[in-house]
């Protein structure tokens, strides 16, 4: 019997992630295994879905809970040079046979701060790109933003290159807090940056918050859920705090020996509700695990339901994560050997997995509980295969706990379960691989 104790009601944020991105763990990806990532992109293209993903790594500040790959010490210069790299890589890729002539069904430009760039580059990077790869029947081109980077003059250079979908990372409108945290922006800067945007007339925009930041409370994390639903999102994404290894938080946890001066999770799951629940009251649907749509409208998150599908994304830039034609890979993660292999005409890929046809359903299946809810009858008629009884075991110990609901090939998770789904999703792995998932 499985025993899904995997988060006590007592237990405090500690240095880790439970967040599950993607499958089989990063962990175990390899160089050894770049070659089959050259070689699924030299097959026949086939009509799967296919995405972009752009990433520009400059930030103003770094974020004490930041782990990606961000650089805030970069010159104009130095900008310059990777844009245009970033623009050969693409042109690289759109010479591979697999991705000859395909569409882009998405598009997603992330960071870093793709609006730490400015509307000249961003023209100037789009009018590059547009040479070699044209995304003109994207259905969704989504654009994340830092609050104090924007100006209206840049928001409309933002919509004018394409941008249908505007993510605005607020995290939180406690000034206090923002500060302890290592944020950029302040509160003012939220309330003038939405005002452009609504201006400006973009098709979604949608606000980040995060749950449990350091320093944050009842009362500050109730006012800032207030605000945020005053200012009507179409959608809005919530992400519970946590303190990746490689973070300023992580390295001051250890550094002092200390707690992390995080809430700990009931806190954190309780919080999330109560937005969740708030904005249900106000209109909304709850999405998935991290997000709530308004439902009067078309606020989906076509990136995520394609990716979630098993969609082909491209990913572009310094440390970028692909995944096409059943093989995923990961970009160089340092600038020089990024910014070298593009300069000798190679694709920059570091590290590689080809998953299995059994892999490629687990990724799936992981991924779609993040939604809520889960089809049985999907799986069968793409894998051929019967999740309840795969997975028998896994599900009678959650509905024991309370997390989920079964109806025939209906399985829907509980707000409990869907709370904590990324610890519940281990579970699903493979037994070799449920060891790489970091606690």
């Amino acid at each position: 019997m499985v025993q899904l104790d995997v988060i006590s009601e007592n237990q405090n944020t500690e240095v880790g992630s439970y967040f599950v991105a993607n499958y089989p763990p990063f962990s175990a990806w390899s160089a050894d295994h770049t070659q089959a990532a050259l070689d699924a992109l030299s097959k026949p293209p086939t009509a799967n879905p296919l995405g972009l993903y752009i990433h520009i790594p400059f930030c103003r500040k770094r974020c004490r809970f930041c782990y990606f790959r961000v650089y805030t010490d970069k010159n104009s210069g130095d900008i310059d040079r990777y844009l245009s790299a970033l623009s050969k890589e693409i042109e690289l890729y759109s010479r591979n046979e697999y991705l000859h002539n395909r569409n882009f069904e998405f598009v997603y430009f992330g960071g870093g701060t793709p609006s730490y760039l400015s509307g000249d580059q961003l023209r100037g990077l789009v009018d590059k790109i547009s040479q070699h790869w044209r995304w003109d029947k994207a259905r969704e081109v989504t654009f994340e933003c830092e609050p104090g980077t924007l100006k209206k003059s840049k928001l409309e250079a933002i919509k004018e290159i394409g941008v249908t979908r505007l993510s605005l990372g607020i995290e939180h409108f406690d000034d206090d807090v923002l500060e302890f945290n290592g944020r950029a922006h302040r509160s003012r800067e939220i309330a003038e940056a939405y005002a452009w945007a609504r201006e400006v007339g973009f098709d979604q925009i949608n606000v980040d918050l995060i749950a449990g930041m350091a320093g944050d409370t009842e009362e500050k994390w109730h006012d800032t859920v207030a605000k945020t639903l005053a200012l009507s999102p179409d959608n809005l994404t919530i992400y519970q705090m946590e303190v990746p290894q490689n973070s300023t938080l992580a390295r001051e946890a250890r550094d002092s020996g200390g707690e992390v001066p995080i809430a700990d999770w009931p806190t954190k799951r309780r919080w999330v509700a109560h937005a969740f629940d708030l904005f249900c009251e106000s209109g909304y649907e709850v999405s998935s695990a991290y997000t709530v749509a308004k439902s009067d409208k078309n606020a989906g998150f076509i990136y995520r339901d394609s990716l979630w599908r098993g969609a082909d994304m491209i990913g572009t830039g310094v440390a970028s994560f692909s995944f096409a034609n059943g093989a995923h890979f990961q970009n160089a993660d340092s600038w020089a050997d990024y910014l070298d292999a593009i300069a000798n005409e190679r694709l920059p890929i570091a590290r590689a997995f080809p998953a299995s046809d059994q892999q490629r359903m687990i990724r799936e299946l992981v991924l779609q509980h993040k939604l809520g809810h889960v089809d049985a009858g999907y799986f069968r008629n793409k894998f051929g295969v019967e999740i309840t009884t795969l997975y028998a075991d896994v599900y009678d110990a959650m509905k024991q706990s309370n997390y989920v609901h079964i109806d025939g090939d209906d399985i829907r998770l509980t707000q409990d379960g869907l709370l904590r789904v990324d610890a519940l999703l281990p579970f699903f792995f493979e037994s070799n691989f449920r060891s790489h998932h970091e606690h």
